[in-house]
């Protein structure tokens, strides 16, 4: 299967982006859209990044419309939203898929590494979200409802 580190993703501004360019940083990989009622998570995220981009971490946005229409906008649509409404900051990429046959590479692998805690692999909502390792290995994946301020409780042992 391929590795996180091997994939590569389209920015929001439409450049090429490998993710070993990420080698050595703890990511938060989280598929968001902006008229979900999870979308205030925006902040939150921001905060994480704000509060430990020192220490080699970064959130990595991903756009997806798959869940009740909620990211209906084209990429610069997007960008401004987050950027204007939260002050964003970290990475934004294009919009993606994240399940059925248009899923993603990305997210298959994220999907594999780390299921549901029932076993099944969907994602199932808007701000779930994955911790990826300074090596690439995905670590845990939490669930649309936990909170940037939950993960920033747990974040400390991957750093």
């Amino acid at each position: 299967m391929t590795a996180f580190h091997d994939i590569q993703m389209k920015s929001i501004d439409g450049k090429n982006v490998k993710l070993s360019d990420y080698r050595g940083k703890v990511c938060l990989v989280v598929n968001v859209a902006s008229r979900c009622g999870l979308t205030p998570q925006y902040a939150g995220l921001q905060a994480l990044q704000d509060a430990h981009a020192a220490e080699g971490f970064t959130v990595l946005g991903f756009p997806c419309n798959q869940f009740a229409g909620q990211e209906p906008g084209n990429d610069a649509q997007v960008c401004e939203f987050a950027q204007s409404k939260y002050a964003v900051d970290f990475p934004l990429f294009s919009k993606v898929e994240v399940n059925g046959d248009g899923a993603c590479e990305l997210y298959k692998v994220l999907k594999a590494a780390q299921p549901n805690d029932d076993g099944t692999t969907d994602i199932q909502w808007n701000f779930t979200k994955f911790v990826v390792g300074r090596d690439g290995k995905v670590l845990k994946r939490f669930s649309p409802r936990a909170t940037p301020e939950d993960i920033g409780k747990e974040l400390g042992a991957y750093l």
